[in-house]
């Protein structure tokens, strides 16, 4: 990791706890996977073996246990014969939302806005329901999906909320040998970002654009494109569904109502039912009244 990866102090920013961000110049990034093996190594997640997927790509997508997976984008010569004319790489993780759809829909309240612009999962609150992944316009959190699993847990990245708040850069910035991963306040990234696109629509990319300034809200996770996002997969207009927002707003509240009402019943049923089977002394000797 060199100087230009690192746009804010991370202590100063740890001290100010304002909200912080990683962009990542796919100009730069040459699809090496230092930052798949970095957040492996540091959040200790176990490596699983996955199927040759006809690419260079490690793995599919983000998995319960692979929070950052370099996605392989291939233009194809159809015309020619088929062959790769050339790659581009993305970095692929949370976005960190600022309105989040897994947030939104999560039941138990797992997955909250944490420090510094995180979003956070808390794994002995999850339950495992998957909610969080319909809920994602990105696929970008993940739950274990295994047959006869009673323990099933979601996973994602955390933005290394464990690094960053005591003045750490995440791990992922720490070992990418480009700098192309950066790291800083949100809101300098972003002026870097808009001169970045500058430079490069200078350089002959039309189409280069930053990517997820003002999408749901907001990313901290941000992008400076060489193409437009449908290129990499990204969506144009990412929404929560409205659906949803009113599941979060009225369901849920709703159930856990009804569900202590119906403990509270069962509660004074108990009770009730406990005086209902006291037996009563209908052979105590009666009290006589002399005159």
């Amino acid at each position: 990791m060199g100087r230009a990866a690192i746009l804010t102090d991370p202590q100063a920013a740890a001290r100010s706890g304002a909200d912080v961000a990683m962009l990542t110049d796919l100009s730069e990034c040459i699809g090496c996977k230092a930052c798949e093996v970095a957040c492996k190594q540091w959040n200790q997640n176990q490596a699983e073996t996955s199927a040759f997927l006809g690419s260079y790509q490690s793995h599919p997508g983000i998995l319960d246990n692979t929070w950052t997976v370099i996605k392989f984008v291939e233009d194809i010569n159809e015309s020619r014969d088929m062959s790769v004319e050339s790659w581009q790489f993305i970095k692929t993780n949370c976005m960190h939302c600022t309105e989040a759809g897994c947030v939104t829909a999560c039941p138990v309240d797992a997955l909250t806005y944490g420090r510094m612009g995180t979003v956070e999962l808390d794994v002995d609150k999850c339950i495992g329901c998957g909610y969080c992944e319909k809920g994602c316009p990105f696929g970008a959190v993940a739950v274990q999906a295994q047959v006869f699993d009673t323990d099933k847990k979601a996973g994602k990245c955390t933005l290394c909320v464990d690094r960053i708040t005591n003045g750490l850069p995440p791990a992922c910035v720490q070992t990418c040998p480009t700098d192309c991963i950066k790291y800083g306040s949100r809101d300098e990234l972003i002026r870097w970002g808009r001169e970045r696109v500058a430079k490069l629509k200078a350089r002959g990319f039309a189409n280069a654009t930053l990517y997820g300034e003002n999408e749901l809200g907001g990313l901290h996770q941000l992008y400076v494109l060489l193409d437009s996002p449908e290129k990499y997969g990204l969506p144009v207009n990412p929404q929560v569904s409205p659906v949803l927002k009113a599941v979060r707003q009225v369901v849920y509240p709703l159930g856990k109502f009804l569900l202590g009402a119906t403990f509270f019943g069962l509660l004074i049923n108990f009770f009730a039912s406990r005086n209902l089977s006291e037996p009563k002394d209908t052979d105590a000797p009666k009290a006589t009244v002399q005159s």
